[in-house]
């Protein structure tokens, strides 16, 4: 029942909200020489670990990139 989660900020200009809630959509790209897999790619592999990814803007400047993964059990031996 334990979990981690890890959060990346930077202070940028954010995330723009027509934007922010295509990110992860496969195919969605903002770059001029982007395929658009890469965030598409990272949620399925985070997904498939039981976990969830999502992005926000900040209150004050910028944009947080968090994501959340359950921790396994050790095994005994």
């Amino acid at each position: 029942d334990s979990e981690v989660e890890v959060s990346v900020s930077d202070a940028g200009v954010g995330i723009p909200d027509d934007k922010l809630k295509r990110i992860f959509e496969p195919f969605f790209t903002t770059k001029s020489q982007g395929t658009g897999l890469g965030l598409s790619i990272v949620r399925t592999i985070i997904e498939s670990y039981g976990g969830r990814i999502w992005a926000e803007n900040r209150s004050s400047r910028g944009a947080t990139f968090r994501l959340i993964l359950p921790l396994m059990k050790p095994h005994l031996s």
